[in-house]
């Protein structure tokens, strides 16, 4: 019996020592993890912008100087060029990320430095050191200009005019209108001013985002921009802009003193005139453009992205274009939305369109040519703007590599190949010596194991509040690495970025996409 009963000792504390040994291995892995997710830092990166490339002379230009990766050490900047620095400012952040099961950590260090340019100028290029290595900015072009906005009417509290580049214009051309909202310096608003903006009857009109502001001479002035484009021939009135402000109320003051109360006091700029004219001639665009167009590869394994970017830009309005889709047969395509970039330089309109389309398929396939037509203003002609074709091909995969060398190969052996490795289970038995379990071994196995167990339990809680395999777009990544394991997978797949592209006729079977996705959980 003494025997017997030893023996069952041996037989739990080697049970014990082996759950303590899994659940050492099994923290020691999630601490690893932990570290990584702390400690992973992406590649350094430095960028320099500024809010506005076109300044009113006298007026602030702000740069900022980003840089992102580790600890930064910026260049003390007392001159940007010949333009003393009138104000500094730095701010830091640190964010955690997690991209395709990869946890990344990077700090973004911002430092904003203002200063007044008196003439044209060019921002150098700065070097910023990340983490001991150097990264350099690109220099960045300034022009001054004198300020366009009408003279106020002497002694004014408020005024608003309004503005356009041109006055005659054909079908489809697009130019500028310009409200300019003047406010004496030292008013003091009590509400914030209610403004109402011009009717444009007869043309398509875009508000331009970006909001110009400066000061000339005794008055605060706040453009307010919009983009037209003509829609038929005529002539046309463009109505008034209307703005209201409140000021304080003197004859109102409370048993203190203070005033309270507003008195509101309201204006209208003038209207504009346009004449539109025919078309010259029927044309895509209207304008002076230039096209570019890079691939990022020609050549790819089936099931794989091919990405092609289209960007447009030059003098004109792009507002209103959009670009063929493609639709090639046996191939799935998708494109972002259409970046538009819009504004004044030298007085004319400039625009920027940039646009990515995506093209998946298992076998070779060409992307086909763009053509369409712009029609210049300086001479009236008609121009086509060209986008190439490109032959794409489909690498075969590995296995069917693989599986073509041995049809064509006999009686040899491909040293060069991989082996499928088997395994099977082997059942060995051995004696182990009867050893005693420490206490401290006990405690540590209790808390090893509650810490253990705890973070079983929140890990993938913290995962799902990622990414939730379940919904379209989770499933979509999931599904993705695995295309090629299935006609189920693959169709699947096609189906998930149809619909991500806006094909709202595609259908989603949520317990087929269910069962697919936890093949791979």
């Amino acid at each position: 019996m003494r025997n017997l009963g030893n023996r069952k000792l041996k037989i739990k504390n080697e049970k014990l020592e082996m759950i303590v040994e899994k659940m050492t291995k099994s923290i020691f892995t999630l601490f690893t993890v932990y570290y990584a997710f702390f400690t992973l830092v992406d590649a350094g990166s430095v960028r320099a912008t500024v809010n506005t490339v076109e300044v009113v002379k006298g007026n602030p230009v702000q740069l900022r100087i980003k840089a992102t990766g580790g600890s930064a050490t910026f260049p003390k900047i007392l001159m940007v060029a010949d333009a003393p620095v009138v104000g500094r400012s730095t701010n830091s952040s640190q964010n955690y990320t997690m991209m395709n099961g990869t946890f990344k950590s990077e700090k973004i260090t911002t430092q904003v430095i203002q200063f007044v340019p008196e003439h044209d100028m060019t921002i150098p290029s700065y070097t910023v050191i990340i983490s001991g290595t150097e990264y350099k900015t690109d220099p960045i072009g300034i022009k001054v200009v004198k300020s366009s906005a009408p003279t106020s009417q002497k002694n004014a509290l408020f005024s608003l005019q309004m503005q356009a580049n041109k006055t005659k214009v054909m079908v489809g051309e697009s130019f500028m209108v310009i409200v300019y909202f003047s406010l004496k310096n030292g008013v003091r608003l009590s509400q914030e001013v209610q403004y109402t903006k011009p009717e444009f009857p007869g043309f398509t009109a875009v508000d331009v985002e970006e909001k110009n502001a400066y000061i000339k001479g005794n008055y605060q002035v706040q453009e307010v921009r919009y983009i037209l484009t003509a829609q038929k021939e005529g002539k046309a009135t463009i109505t008034p802009a209307k703005a209201k402000i409140g000021l304080p109320d003197r004859s109102r003051r409370d048993i203190f003193g203070m005033t309270f109360g507003t008195k509101w006091s309201q204006t209208a700029s003038n209207s504009l005139e346009i004449e539109v004219l025919p078309q010259a001639q029927e044309s895509d665009l209207i304008g002076k453009f230039k096209v570019n167009t890079t691939i990022d590869t020609q050549e790819v394994k089936a099931n794989k992205p091919v990405n092609l970017t289209v960007k447009i830009e030059g003098k004109g309005n792009l507002e209103n274009f959009e670009f063929p889709k493609y639709e090639i047969d046996g191939v799935t395509v998708y494109s972002d939305e259409a970046k538009v970039d819009t504004n004044i330089v030298d007085g004319a309109l400039h625009s920027i369109y940039s646009k990515t389309f995506v093209f998946i398929s298992d076998t070779d396939f060409t992307i086909p040519a763009r053509n369409f037509s712009m029609l210049t203003l300086e001479d009236k002609t008609l121009k086509a703007l060209h986008v190439n074709s490109y032959a794409i091909k489909i690498k075969s995969s590995h296995n069917e590599a693989g599986i073509a060398k041995r049809d064509h190969t006999k009686g040899m052996v491909q040293t060069n190949m991989s082996q499928a490795v088997q395994t099977k289970e082997v059942i060995v038995e051995k004696e182990v010596e009867v050893k005693s379990v420490a206490w401290w071994m006990l405690i540590a196995a209790f808390a090893l194991g509650a810490l253990f167990m705890f973070a079983v339990k929140e890990l993938p809680k913290f995962k799902s509040k990622k990414t939730n395999p379940y919904k379209e777009d989770g499933a979509l990544k999931i599904l993705y690495a695995h295309m090629s394991e299935g006609p189920e997978i693959e169709a699947m797949v096609r189906k998930l970025y149809a619909k991500k592209n806006g094909d709202k006729s595609v259908k989603i079977d949520k317990k087929e996409l269910k069962e697919l996705v936890e093949r791979f959980l």
